[in-house]
Protein backbone atom coordinates (compact mmCIF):
# COMPACT_ATOMS: atom_id res chain seq x y z
CA UNK A 1 0.00 0.00 0.00
CA UNK A 2 1.36 3.39 -1.02
CA UNK A 3 2.39 5.62 1.88
CA UNK A 4 2.37 9.41 1.86
CA UNK A 5 3.54 12.03 4.32
CA UNK A 6 2.83 15.75 4.65
CA UNK A 7 5.93 17.84 5.37
CA UNK A 8 6.25 21.48 6.31
CA UNK A 9 8.67 24.41 6.31
CA UNK A 10 11.04 24.54 9.31
CA UNK A 11 10.93 28.14 10.48
CA UNK A 12 13.56 28.33 13.21
CA UNK A 13 16.35 26.11 12.02
CA UNK A 14 17.81 22.77 13.00
CA UNK A 15 19.48 22.65 16.39
CA UNK A 16 21.01 19.93 18.47
CA UNK A 17 23.19 16.83 18.52
CA UNK A 18 22.43 13.40 17.13
CA UNK A 19 23.84 10.08 16.03
CA UNK A 20 22.89 8.63 12.67
CA UNK A 21 22.26 4.89 12.28
CA UNK A 22 25.07 2.42 11.69
CA UNK A 23 26.79 2.32 8.33
CA UNK A 24 24.83 0.23 5.84
CA UNK A 25 27.84 -0.98 3.85
CA UNK A 26 29.71 -2.06 6.97
CA UNK A 27 26.64 -3.70 8.51
CA UNK A 28 26.13 -5.85 5.39
CA UNK A 29 29.75 -6.92 5.35
CA UNK A 30 29.93 -7.61 9.09
CA UNK A 31 27.23 -10.25 8.69
CA UNK A 32 28.94 -11.72 5.62
CA UNK A 33 32.39 -11.97 7.20
CA UNK A 34 30.94 -13.11 10.52
CA UNK A 35 29.21 -15.92 8.64
CA UNK A 36 32.41 -17.19 6.95
CA UNK A 37 34.65 -16.68 9.98
CA UNK A 38 35.26 -19.36 12.57
CA UNK A 39 34.01 -18.35 15.98
CA UNK A 40 31.72 -15.68 17.37
CA UNK A 41 31.39 -12.21 15.89
CA UNK A 42 29.66 -9.49 17.93
CA UNK A 43 28.41 -6.53 15.92
CA UNK A 44 27.60 -3.29 17.75
CA UNK A 45 25.39 -0.57 16.22
CA UNK A 46 24.26 -2.84 13.39
CA UNK A 47 21.86 -1.07 11.03
CA UNK A 48 18.46 -2.72 11.54
CA UNK A 49 16.99 -1.41 8.30
CA UNK A 50 15.32 -3.43 5.56
CA UNK A 51 18.41 -3.88 3.35
CA UNK A 52 20.64 -5.22 6.12
CA UNK A 53 17.87 -7.41 7.52
CA UNK A 54 17.65 -8.98 4.04
CA UNK A 55 21.33 -9.90 4.30
CA UNK A 56 20.84 -11.37 7.77
CA UNK A 57 17.85 -13.41 6.60
CA UNK A 58 19.71 -14.84 3.61
CA UNK A 59 22.59 -16.09 5.75
CA UNK A 60 20.18 -17.61 8.27
CA UNK A 61 18.70 -19.53 5.32
CA UNK A 62 22.19 -20.89 4.64
CA UNK A 63 22.44 -22.33 8.13
CA UNK A 64 24.28 -19.50 9.90
CA UNK A 65 23.15 -18.97 13.48
CA UNK A 66 22.52 -15.26 14.14
CA UNK A 67 21.07 -13.74 17.31
CA UNK A 68 19.81 -10.20 17.96
CA UNK A 69 20.34 -8.76 21.42
CA UNK A 70 19.46 -5.10 22.13
CA UNK A 71 21.75 -3.07 19.85
CA UNK A 72 24.00 -6.05 19.12
CA UNK A 73 23.94 -8.80 16.53
CA UNK A 74 25.85 -12.00 17.29
CA UNK A 75 26.98 -14.27 14.45
CA UNK A 76 28.18 -17.80 15.19
CA UNK A 77 30.41 -18.54 12.22
CA UNK A 78 31.71 -21.95 11.19
CA UNK A 79 33.96 -20.90 8.31
CA UNK A 80 33.26 -21.06 4.60
CA UNK A 81 32.19 -24.67 4.96
CA UNK A 82 29.49 -23.54 7.41
CA UNK A 83 27.44 -22.14 4.53
CA UNK A 84 24.88 -24.76 3.52
CA UNK A 85 22.61 -25.08 0.52
CA UNK A 86 19.42 -23.09 1.22
CA UNK A 87 16.11 -24.90 1.12
CA UNK A 88 14.47 -21.99 -0.69
CA UNK A 89 15.37 -19.02 -2.88
CA UNK A 90 17.42 -16.21 -1.31
CA UNK A 91 15.33 -13.04 -1.41
CA UNK A 92 17.50 -9.89 -1.14
CA UNK A 93 14.53 -7.50 -1.16
CA UNK A 94 15.73 -4.09 -2.36
CA UNK A 95 19.40 -4.69 -1.58
CA UNK A 96 21.78 -4.60 -4.53
CA UNK A 97 24.70 -4.97 -2.11
CA UNK A 98 23.32 -8.26 -0.84
CA UNK A 99 22.65 -9.60 -4.34
CA UNK A 100 26.01 -8.72 -5.85
CA UNK A 101 28.27 -9.56 -2.94
CA UNK A 102 26.50 -12.85 -2.24
CA UNK A 103 26.94 -13.80 -5.89
CA UNK A 104 30.70 -13.66 -5.35
CA UNK A 105 30.47 -15.66 -2.14
CA UNK A 106 28.15 -18.34 -3.54
CA UNK A 107 30.17 -18.76 -6.75
CA UNK A 108 32.68 -20.87 -4.83
CA UNK A 109 30.34 -22.84 -2.59
CA UNK A 110 29.61 -26.47 -3.55
CA UNK A 111 25.85 -26.14 -3.89
CA UNK A 112 23.07 -24.58 -5.92
CA UNK A 113 21.37 -21.33 -4.91
CA UNK A 114 18.99 -18.80 -6.47
CA UNK A 115 18.99 -15.05 -5.76
CA UNK A 116 15.88 -12.93 -6.33
CA UNK A 117 14.76 -9.50 -5.18
CA UNK A 118 11.97 -6.97 -5.52
CA UNK A 119 10.86 -5.12 -8.66
CA UNK A 120 13.70 -2.62 -8.34
CA UNK A 121 16.36 -5.34 -8.08
CA UNK A 122 14.86 -7.09 -11.13
CA UNK A 123 15.77 -3.99 -13.19
CA UNK A 124 19.30 -3.48 -11.86
CA UNK A 125 22.23 -4.70 -13.99
CA UNK A 126 23.88 -7.90 -12.77
CA UNK A 127 26.03 -8.67 -15.81
CA UNK A 128 28.66 -6.31 -14.41
CA UNK A 129 29.06 -8.92 -11.64
CA UNK A 130 28.16 -12.20 -13.37
CA UNK A 131 30.50 -11.44 -16.29
CA UNK A 132 33.70 -10.98 -14.22
CA UNK A 133 32.71 -13.86 -11.92
CA UNK A 134 32.51 -16.18 -14.92
CA UNK A 135 36.24 -15.58 -15.46
CA UNK A 136 36.87 -17.39 -12.16
CA UNK A 137 34.96 -20.32 -13.61
CA UNK A 138 31.71 -19.44 -11.84
CA UNK A 139 28.53 -21.03 -13.22
CA UNK A 140 25.90 -18.28 -12.97
CA UNK A 141 22.78 -17.94 -15.10
CA UNK A 142 20.16 -15.21 -15.06
CA UNK A 143 17.52 -13.52 -17.14
CA UNK A 144 18.81 -12.13 -20.43
CA UNK A 145 22.09 -14.02 -20.31
CA UNK A 146 22.87 -13.13 -16.72
CA UNK A 147 21.93 -9.47 -16.97
CA UNK A 148 19.08 -9.55 -14.45
CA UNK A 149 17.76 -11.53 -11.48
CA UNK A 150 16.78 -14.19 -10.69
CA UNK A 151 20.35 -15.49 -10.63
CA UNK A 152 20.95 -19.24 -10.53
CA UNK A 153 24.38 -20.05 -9.06
CA UNK A 154 25.91 -23.52 -9.19
CA UNK A 155 28.96 -23.04 -7.03
CA UNK A 156 32.20 -24.95 -7.36
CA UNK A 157 35.96 -24.79 -7.79
CA UNK A 158 37.28 -21.35 -8.82
CA UNK A 159 40.52 -20.31 -10.50
CA UNK A 160 42.35 -17.02 -9.79
CA UNK A 161 42.05 -14.09 -12.21
CA UNK A 162 43.94 -11.00 -13.34
CA UNK A 163 41.24 -8.50 -14.19
CA UNK A 164 40.83 -4.77 -14.81
CA UNK A 165 37.42 -3.54 -13.68
CA UNK A 166 35.53 -1.65 -16.39
CA UNK A 167 33.23 0.19 -13.93
CA UNK A 168 34.09 2.00 -10.72
CA UNK A 169 31.88 -0.06 -8.43
CA UNK A 170 32.60 -1.21 -4.88
CA UNK A 171 29.93 -3.89 -5.27
CA UNK A 172 31.56 -5.42 -8.34
CA UNK A 173 35.00 -5.20 -6.75
CA UNK A 174 33.72 -6.82 -3.55
CA UNK A 175 32.00 -9.65 -5.40
CA UNK A 176 35.28 -10.41 -7.15
CA UNK A 177 37.21 -10.27 -3.88
CA UNK A 178 34.81 -12.80 -2.31
CA UNK A 179 35.34 -15.09 -5.29
CA UNK A 180 39.12 -14.56 -5.16
CA UNK A 181 39.14 -15.57 -1.48
CA UNK A 182 37.89 -18.99 -2.59
CA UNK A 183 40.07 -19.39 -5.68
CA UNK A 184 43.09 -21.68 -5.85
CA UNK A 185 45.86 -19.08 -6.09
CA UNK A 186 46.45 -15.31 -6.14
CA UNK A 187 44.09 -12.93 -7.94
CA UNK A 188 44.85 -9.38 -9.07
CA UNK A 189 42.00 -6.89 -9.47
CA UNK A 190 42.64 -3.40 -10.85
CA UNK A 191 40.26 -0.51 -10.15
CA UNK A 192 39.86 2.34 -12.67
CA UNK A 193 39.44 4.76 -9.73
CA UNK A 194 39.29 4.22 -6.00
CA UNK A 195 35.92 3.09 -4.61
CA UNK A 196 34.76 2.45 -1.05
CA UNK A 197 37.07 -0.09 0.57
CA UNK A 198 34.99 -1.59 3.38
CA UNK A 199 35.49 -5.14 2.10
CA UNK A 200 39.25 -4.70 2.25
CA UNK A 201 39.21 -3.21 5.75
CA UNK A 202 36.88 -6.00 6.89
CA UNK A 203 39.25 -8.71 5.60
CA UNK A 204 42.01 -7.29 7.78
CA UNK A 205 39.65 -6.87 10.74
CA UNK A 206 38.80 -10.59 10.56
CA UNK A 207 42.45 -11.61 10.43
CA UNK A 208 42.90 -11.95 6.67
CA UNK A 209 45.32 -10.36 4.24
CA UNK A 210 44.81 -8.17 1.17
CA UNK A 211 46.96 -5.50 -0.47
CA UNK A 212 46.16 -2.44 -2.56
CA UNK A 213 49.02 -0.77 -4.39
CA UNK A 214 47.89 2.18 -6.50
CA UNK A 215 44.55 0.59 -7.23
CA UNK A 216 45.92 -2.92 -7.88
CA UNK A 217 44.29 -5.25 -5.35
CA UNK A 218 46.02 -8.56 -4.67
CA UNK A 219 44.26 -11.29 -2.72
CA UNK A 220 45.12 -14.92 -2.00
CA UNK A 221 42.60 -17.72 -2.01
CA UNK A 222 42.13 -20.19 0.81
CA UNK A 223 42.14 -17.66 3.64
CA UNK A 224 40.36 -18.44 6.88
CA UNK A 225 38.86 -15.77 9.11
CA UNK A 226 38.37 -15.52 12.86
CA UNK A 227 35.30 -14.14 14.61
CA UNK A 228 35.81 -10.69 16.12
CA UNK A 229 34.06 -7.65 17.57
CA UNK A 230 32.85 -4.99 15.13
CA UNK A 231 31.76 -1.51 16.15
CA UNK A 232 29.87 -0.02 13.22
CA UNK A 233 30.28 3.76 12.89
CA UNK A 234 27.43 6.05 11.87
CA UNK A 235 26.64 6.04 8.15
CA UNK A 236 27.97 9.16 6.42
CA UNK A 237 25.47 8.58 3.60
CA UNK A 238 22.65 8.92 6.15
CA UNK A 239 24.43 11.84 7.82
CA UNK A 240 24.55 13.65 4.47
CA UNK A 241 20.85 14.55 4.61
CA UNK A 242 21.29 16.25 7.97
CA UNK A 243 24.54 17.92 6.92
CA UNK A 244 22.79 19.47 3.93
CA UNK A 245 19.71 20.38 5.97
CA UNK A 246 21.81 22.26 8.52
CA UNK A 247 23.74 24.04 5.77
CA UNK A 248 20.64 25.34 3.94
CA UNK A 249 17.94 25.84 6.60
CA UNK A 250 18.43 29.35 8.10
CA UNK A 251 19.49 29.53 11.74
CA UNK A 252 20.82 25.98 12.00
CA UNK A 253 23.65 24.49 14.04
CA UNK A 254 23.96 20.70 14.13
CA UNK A 255 26.48 18.29 15.65
CA UNK A 256 26.63 14.73 14.30
CA UNK A 257 28.52 12.29 16.51
CA UNK A 258 30.38 9.06 15.73
CA UNK A 259 30.13 9.37 11.94
CA UNK A 260 32.24 7.08 9.76
CA UNK A 261 35.07 9.00 8.08
CA UNK A 262 36.53 6.36 5.79
CA UNK A 263 38.46 8.41 3.19
CA UNK A 264 36.71 6.57 0.34
CA UNK A 265 33.36 7.89 1.62
CA UNK A 266 34.00 11.53 2.56
CA UNK A 267 33.41 13.15 -0.83
CA UNK A 268 30.30 14.86 0.58
CA UNK A 269 32.47 16.75 3.08
CA UNK A 270 34.95 17.79 0.38
CA UNK A 271 32.15 19.08 -1.86
CA UNK A 272 30.44 20.98 0.95
CA UNK A 273 33.74 22.64 1.89
CA UNK A 274 34.34 23.63 -1.74
CA UNK A 275 30.86 25.14 -1.89
CA UNK A 276 31.65 27.28 1.15
CA UNK A 277 29.76 25.35 3.83
CA UNK A 278 30.58 26.11 7.46
CA UNK A 279 31.57 22.54 8.37
CA UNK A 280 34.05 21.25 10.94
CA UNK A 281 35.31 17.67 11.25
CA UNK A 282 37.06 16.34 14.36
CA UNK A 283 38.38 12.79 14.07
CA UNK A 284 38.15 10.54 17.09
CA UNK A 285 41.39 10.21 19.02
CA UNK A 286 40.37 6.66 19.93
CA UNK A 287 40.58 5.33 16.40
CA UNK A 288 41.54 1.83 17.43
CA UNK A 289 38.85 0.52 15.13
CA UNK A 290 39.36 -0.55 11.54
CA UNK A 291 37.26 2.39 10.27
CA UNK A 292 37.92 6.07 11.02
CA UNK A 293 35.15 7.99 12.76
CA UNK A 294 34.56 11.40 14.29
CA UNK A 295 32.25 14.36 14.93
CA UNK A 296 30.93 16.73 12.26
CA UNK A 297 29.51 20.19 13.03
CA UNK A 298 27.57 22.21 10.44
CA UNK A 299 26.06 25.69 10.55
CA UNK A 300 23.92 27.55 8.04
CA UNK A 301 26.19 28.79 5.25
CA UNK A 302 26.36 30.98 2.17
CA UNK A 303 27.08 28.59 -0.68
CA UNK A 304 28.49 28.89 -4.19
CA UNK A 305 28.06 26.69 -7.23
CA UNK A 306 30.92 24.44 -8.33
CA UNK A 307 31.72 21.67 -10.81
CA UNK A 308 31.68 18.12 -9.43
CA UNK A 309 33.13 15.25 -11.45
CA UNK A 310 36.02 12.89 -12.04
CA UNK A 311 37.62 10.71 -9.39
CA UNK A 312 35.59 12.16 -6.51
CA UNK A 313 32.32 10.74 -7.86
CA UNK A 314 32.62 7.18 -6.42
CA UNK A 315 33.18 8.66 -2.94
CA UNK A 316 29.83 10.47 -3.02
CA UNK A 317 27.69 8.60 -5.55
CA UNK A 318 24.93 7.91 -3.00
CA UNK A 319 24.95 11.53 -1.82
CA UNK A 320 24.51 13.16 -5.25
CA UNK A 321 20.71 13.54 -4.97
CA UNK A 322 21.01 15.58 -1.77
CA UNK A 323 24.02 17.43 -3.20
CA UNK A 324 21.72 18.48 -6.06
CA UNK A 325 19.36 19.93 -3.46
CA UNK A 326 22.29 21.67 -1.77
CA UNK A 327 23.17 23.23 -5.14
CA UNK A 328 19.67 24.75 -5.50
CA UNK A 329 20.58 26.94 -2.51
CA UNK A 330 24.01 27.97 -3.83
CA UNK A 331 24.69 31.15 -5.78
CA UNK A 332 25.59 30.41 -9.39
CA UNK A 333 25.74 27.22 -11.44
CA UNK A 334 26.63 23.74 -10.21
CA UNK A 335 27.52 21.06 -12.74
CA UNK A 336 27.52 17.39 -11.75
CA UNK A 337 29.14 15.10 -14.34
CA UNK A 338 30.70 11.63 -14.72
CA UNK A 339 27.79 10.25 -12.66
CA UNK A 340 26.32 7.67 -15.06
CA UNK A 341 26.16 5.20 -12.15
CA UNK A 342 23.18 7.15 -10.83
CA UNK A 343 21.13 5.65 -13.65
CA UNK A 344 21.44 2.10 -12.30
CA UNK A 345 20.59 2.66 -8.65
CA UNK A 346 17.19 1.90 -7.07
CA UNK A 347 15.83 4.33 -9.65
CA UNK A 348 17.43 6.33 -12.42
CA UNK A 349 18.43 8.88 -9.80
CA UNK A 350 19.34 11.54 -12.36
CA UNK A 351 15.84 11.60 -13.83
CA UNK A 352 14.18 11.05 -10.45
CA UNK A 353 15.77 13.91 -8.54
CA UNK A 354 15.60 16.33 -11.46
CA UNK A 355 11.91 15.71 -12.06
CA UNK A 356 10.94 15.91 -8.39
CA UNK A 357 12.99 19.01 -7.51
CA UNK A 358 11.46 20.73 -10.54
CA UNK A 359 8.03 20.16 -9.01
CA UNK A 360 9.18 22.23 -6.02
CA UNK A 361 10.54 25.04 -8.21
CA UNK A 362 14.21 24.16 -8.67
CA UNK A 363 16.06 25.31 -11.79
CA UNK A 364 17.63 21.96 -12.65
CA UNK A 365 18.19 19.98 -15.84
CA UNK A 366 19.45 16.47 -16.49
CA UNK A 367 22.41 15.67 -18.72
CA UNK A 368 23.68 12.39 -20.11
CA UNK A 369 25.99 11.86 -17.11
CA UNK A 370 24.64 14.16 -14.42
CA UNK A 371 22.78 17.43 -14.03
CA UNK A 372 23.07 21.22 -14.11
CA UNK A 373 21.61 23.30 -11.28
CA UNK A 374 21.23 27.08 -11.44
CA UNK A 375 20.88 28.66 -8.01
CA UNK A 376 19.73 30.16 -5.82
CA UNK A 377 16.13 28.90 -5.96
CA UNK A 378 13.09 29.46 -3.78
CA UNK A 379 11.25 26.21 -3.24
CA UNK A 380 7.48 25.89 -3.05
CA UNK A 381 4.98 23.23 -2.13
CA UNK A 382 3.56 20.40 -4.16
CA UNK A 383 3.23 16.64 -4.39
CA UNK A 384 6.44 14.73 -4.99
CA UNK A 385 7.29 11.03 -5.11
CA UNK A 386 10.25 9.05 -3.76
CA UNK A 387 9.60 6.54 -6.56
CA UNK A 388 10.44 3.86 -4.00
CA UNK A 389 14.02 5.13 -3.63
CA UNK A 390 15.09 5.83 -0.05
CA UNK A 391 17.67 8.47 -0.95
CA UNK A 392 15.26 10.35 -3.21
CA UNK A 393 12.66 10.27 -0.43
CA UNK A 394 15.03 11.67 2.21
CA UNK A 395 16.27 14.37 -0.18
CA UNK A 396 12.71 15.53 -0.84
CA UNK A 397 11.94 15.54 2.88
CA UNK A 398 14.90 17.87 3.44
CA UNK A 399 13.73 20.05 0.52
CA UNK A 400 10.36 20.40 2.27
CA UNK A 401 12.11 22.14 5.17
CA UNK A 402 12.70 25.10 2.82
CA UNK A 403 9.44 24.98 0.90
CA UNK A 404 7.08 27.92 1.35
CA UNK A 405 4.03 25.68 1.22
CA UNK A 406 3.20 22.17 2.34
CA UNK A 407 4.88 19.27 0.55
CA UNK A 408 3.20 15.88 0.18
CA UNK A 409 5.70 13.04 -0.24
CA UNK A 410 4.33 9.89 -1.85
CA UNK A 411 5.96 6.51 -1.13
CA UNK A 412 7.41 8.04 2.02
CA UNK A 413 8.11 4.64 3.61
CA UNK A 414 10.96 4.02 1.15
CA UNK A 415 13.30 5.53 3.76
CA UNK A 416 12.97 2.30 5.76
CA UNK A 417 15.46 0.71 3.35
CA UNK A 418 18.31 2.47 5.16
CA UNK A 419 16.97 4.84 7.85
CA UNK A 420 13.72 3.75 9.57
CA UNK A 421 13.86 6.56 12.15
CA UNK A 422 14.57 9.30 9.60
CA UNK A 423 11.36 11.32 10.02
CA UNK A 424 11.33 11.14 13.81
CA UNK A 425 15.03 12.07 13.99
CA UNK A 426 14.43 15.03 11.69
CA UNK A 427 11.42 16.17 13.75
CA UNK A 428 13.45 15.94 16.97
CA UNK A 429 15.82 18.63 15.68
CA UNK A 430 13.06 21.07 14.82
CA UNK A 431 12.62 24.17 16.98
CA UNK A 432 9.31 25.88 16.25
Amino acid sequence: MESSKKLAFMSNGIKGEMKVPGDKSISHRSIMFGAIAKGTTVIHNFLKAEDCISTMTCFKQMGVEIEEEDNKVIVYGKGWEGLKEPEDILDVGNSGTTARLMAGMLAGRPFHSVIVGDESIAKRPMKRVTGPLSLFGADIAGRRNGEFTPLSIRGGKLSPVDYHLTVASAQVKSAMIFAALQADGISAIKEPVSTRNHTETMIKKFGGDISNENGLITVSGGQQFKGTEVRVPGDISSAAFFLVAAAIVPGSTLVLQDVGLNPTRTGIITVMERMGANITVVKSEENNEFEERGTITVETSSLRGIEIGGEIIPSLIDELPVIALLATQAEGRTIIKDAEELKVKETNRIDAIVSQLKVLGADIESTEDGMIINGKNELYGGTVDSMGDHRIGMTLAVAALLSKEEVTLKNADAVNISFPAFYSDLASLSIT
